[in-house]
């Protein structure tokens, strides 16, 4: 005889059971409302990445570009533009899931850490208005060169590490019976944990790195390691949110939760990999950076195509869904569509054009267009109301439409050799081709911001009623 529990299986024809629902609850304590500060944190940086996106974009566009100071313009806000809308916006909505699969142990430390992470948001907003700057354009996390903007990066990422410390602290078990909810909340202890690796990966970086080096090299070898570890860490965040969705809205996944924990599983292994790169090779060596793009390879390439087509095949079936699910649905088939986009860019790549950043455009905006979804899903959790309008269910196909031609305009120009990160006189295009593939990126920014837009004005309304009013 054996205390195991008998395996969990779905049963053909039959609803789905509490066991196979990917679903995480909303707890009314605390814990609520700390993970709305975190929420809020994140939308408020992607409102304030959407007011510099609407320059930058601008700045690159054909026949509008004369307009600005461009060159020294367009650098500062891309750095703040890039900072808000990945770091803040996915590291504050990561806060919010962590708060809510967590435990309310240490809730001092709880509010110090989101604190902190706010403070440094709002210093790092402020920081172009009120000092010169040199940007530098380092992968992953680039900065203003200056005490302002530097304090305000260092404020947050400490307000980050006490997050991180004290939801694993707080973390709570999964459970010998691995049901949906449970391998949910594996998911997101794994990109936790992910996380955690990426601040170790930070300080040993900046230990190792000399800091005589020229700002573009130092800052770029300061960011890379920790950079890709936290590519790790919005990955499982992402793959999170797809089957959370999938789930909401009536799909069936094709996978029991004992395999989706196996899978995710996989990418935690690649993270504790990471620090192997750091003990057999130098931190500005080119190994290092080679031997972390496979883990990247690995850790993703193997779990991201099995999920994605799981999610795929689920949704197939529904025709017909409720007002409040068709936001959901958008969001994940939109999510779907653009990170699947910018994989097959990065295959594309060749030489330092505008090809690089749209695969990775595609990338994080698939990651936003699926944490947008389950704001969507989490609104009337949280005692609001259900964006349930038309402009709800068009808006995550808008906001995708709209980048999906911005990267195709990127992909365009870059096959005739445009530049990546430079705008106005620097960026020479030659050709009626070239003008038209960054036209097209313009139109196409243009038109994410709208979809933007309507997302921060769809919650805001959501959020000043309550549910049922």
């Amino acid at each position: 005889m054996t205390d195991q529990p008998p395996p969990i299986r779905p049963v053909p024809g039959q609803p789905i059971t509490a066991d196979f629902a990917f679903d995480l609850q909303v707890p009314q304590d605390g814990r609520r409302r700390l993970a709305l500060a975190w929420l809020g944190l994140g939308l408020f940086a992607l409102l304030a990445s959407g007011l510099f996106s609407i320059l930058l974009v601008l700045s690159r566009t054909p026949q509008l570009q004369t307009l600005f100071p461009v060159a020294d313009f367009f650098r500062v806000a891309l750095v703040v533009h890039v900072d808000l809308s990945v770091l803040v916006w996915f590291l504050a909505f990561g806060g919010g899931l962590w708060t809510l699969s967590g435990t309310h142990r240490y809730p001092g430390m709880a509010w110090l850490a989101f604190a902190l992470s706010a403070a440094g948001t709002l210093v790092m907003c402020i920081a172009p208005f009120v000092q010169i700057a040199t940007p530098v354009m380092a992968n992953y996390v680039p900065v203003l060169d200056g005490p302002v903007f530097l304090a305000g990066l260092v404020l947050f990422g400490a307000g980050i590490t006490m997050l991180c410390l004290r939801s694993m602290l707080a973390v709570q078990p999964v459970g010998r019976r691995i049901t949906g909810s449970g391998a949910l909340r594996f998911g997101l202890s794994a990109a936790l944990v992910a996380n955690a690796v990426a601040v170790l990966a930070f300080v040993w970086s900046w230990l190792a790195v000399p800091r005589e080096l020229d700002p573009r090299i130092y800052y770029e070898l300061v960011f890379w390691g920790g950079g890709h570890v936290l590519q790790f860490a919005y990955t499982l965040l992402m793959l999170v949110n797809w089957i959370w969705l999938a789930s909401a809205v009536g799909a069936r996944l094709p996978l029991s939760p004992r395999v989706v924990l196996m899978l995710l599983v996989i990418v935690l292994v690649s993270v504790f990999l990471t620090p192997i790169t750091y003990l057999a090779y130098d931190v500005t060596s080119v190994e290092h950076h080679n031997l972390q793009t496979l883990l990247m390879r690995f850790g993703g390439g193997l779990v991201i195509p099995p999920i994605a087509l799981a999610v795929v095949w689920s949704l197939w079936p529904i025709r017909s869904l409720e007002a409040d699910k068709k936001p959901l649905r958008a969001s994940l088939v939109a999510s779907l569509v653009l990170f699947s986009a910018g994989g097959v860019i990065g295959f594309l790549i060749s030489g330092s054009n505008v090809r690089i950043p749209a695969h990775y455009h595609g990338c994080i905006v698939g990651v936003t267009l699926a944490m947008m979804g389950v704001v969507y899903l989490l609104l009337p959790r949280f005692g609001y109301a259900t964006p349930a309008s038309k402009a709800a269910a068009w808006q995550p196909t808008i906001y995708g439409v709209g980048q999906l031609m911005h990267i195709v305009g990127l992909v365009w120009s870059g096959g005739y050799g445009v530049q990546r990160k430079v705008a106005g006189t620097d960026q020479v295009l030659r050709s009626t081709q070239e003008t038209l593939g960054m036209g097209l990126m313009g139109l196409g920014g243009l038109i994410a911001i709208v979809g933007g837009v309507m997302f921060i004005v769809i919650v805001l309304r959501a959020l000043r009623q309550t549910r049922g009013s």
